[in-house]
């Protein structure tokens, strides 16, 4: 198969334009990195945003230059599969707050020409959306056909139903909530003590010299346990050594340490730290509901809905996909929920390809017919 390449694109504000978050902040550069799929038709029906979870980025398909890993949803995005590119043009960016060149942490104050690092100002769910609306804006979109994402990426979707109601046709949330819970909020708090407790994060200010890289390791290890389920990993590792004998040691000696280990050391080598600070935090400052009851926040929503969630997932559990469809339906709202079998856990909206790209196909071709659109 030939490999499609992919190109990192960048919009920035007009000059003199500021971007002022919801703390009330302003930023006075808003740099957001990102990357389409497919062709836009004549009549701008046809555009899907696909939102990324944590620790993703613009690069949701194809191939970069000199890589040879494809995109995050390489799976799920190209010519003939869920999100069909020869029928649907798919735009995917990087969240203001990240590392994989949208405005950051890591980004240079134009105030300082020195990196922001915790000068950066935080940024919540809605300040990531109300910066993708800019840069639909510049396409000239009205209406987005559809908005998709898994986890935090179906936190900004269901953002996107509420914050513009009449620019979104359909809203695809999968493996997501509409608020954190204490136990998701407290993972994401072991997380960020393990990268301030680094006496290499220095405050934030690591920039140039040697990053938080034992803590930010460690709160990936954290992370990733949570993302796969008890029988996903029994089945990978089970209680399998890495040698013959036990060595009576503290090193890595079960299989699973040792995977952990990896994807720790891995992740530090394309995340940035205080990225990973800022982002939990925007999760975990996420609640759709606030003071108001669920019902009640989806009571203007115009969009018709896929929830997708997983029967494994112990993070985001399926509870909490089935609220938002109780809400939904309170409010008369065209909604279809679907739980899928799986022993993958939280990993499953990006392992478990097959059947939920049937779903979606199918739950975008309806969506692009009610459009009216050829």
């Amino acid at each position: 198969m030939t490999k499609q390449y992919t190109e990192t694109k960048y919009f920035n504000l007009p000059e003199g334009e500021t971007f002022t978050l919801e703390s009330g902040a302003r930023l006075k550069e808003l740099k957001i990195a990102y990357e389409t799929y497919g062709d836009l038709n004549d009549e701008k029906t046809n555009a899907v945003l696909v939102c990324h979870a944590l620790s993703g980025d613009a690069h949701a398909a194809g191939y970069a230059e000199g890589e040879n890993k494809p995109g995050w949803w390489d799976t799920m995005i190209g010519p003939g599969k869920a999100f069909d590119t020869e029928k649907y043009f798919v735009i995917c960016s990087n969240v203001i707050g990240g590392c994989k060149g949208s405005v950051g942490p890591r980004s240079i104050n134009p105030d300082t020409e020195k990196p922001y690092g915790l000068s950066f100002p935080i940024v919540t769910i809605r300040d990531m959306v109300r910066a993708q609306k800019k840069l639909v804006d510049c396409f000239g979109i009205e209406k987005l056909l559809s908005v998709s994402g898994g986890s935090m990426g179906g936190m900004q979707v269901l953002q996107w139903a509420v914050e513009y109601p009449e620019n979104v046709v359909s809203c695809i949330p999968i493996a997501s909530a509409y608020k954190h819970t204490a136990q998701q909020i407290a993972f994401d708090e072991v997380g960020r003590q393990a990268i301030m407790s680094d006496p290499d994060w220095r405050s934030g200010d690591y920039y140039g010299g040697d990053p938080p890289s034992r803590g930010l390791a460690v709160a990936r290890m954290v992370g990733h346990i949570t993302y796969m389920s008890n029988a996903s990993m029994n089945k990978k590792f089970g209680r399998m050594l890495k040698k013959e004998k036990l060595g009576y040691e503290f090193t890595s000696e079960f299989e699973v340490e040792g995977y952990l280990r990896y994807r720790g050391d891995n992740f530090v080598r394309r995340f940035d730290a205080n990225s990973y600070l800022y982002l939990t935090k925007a999760m975990d400052y996420f609640d759709l509901q606030r003071d108001k009851k669920l019902a009640q926040v989806f009571k203007d929503v115009k969009s018709r809905f896929l929830v997708v969630a997983f029967s494994s997932d112990w993070l985001y559990p399926s509870e909490q996909s089935k609220d938002i469809v109780k809400a939904l339906k309170m409010n008369g709202k065209d909604v279809t929920y679907c739980e899928i079998s799986s022993a993958y856990g939280h990993d499953a909206f990006l392992l478990e390809s097959e059947e939920q790209a049937k779903l979606i196909k199918h739950f975008l071709n309806r969506s692009f017919k009610k459009t009216g659109s050829k």
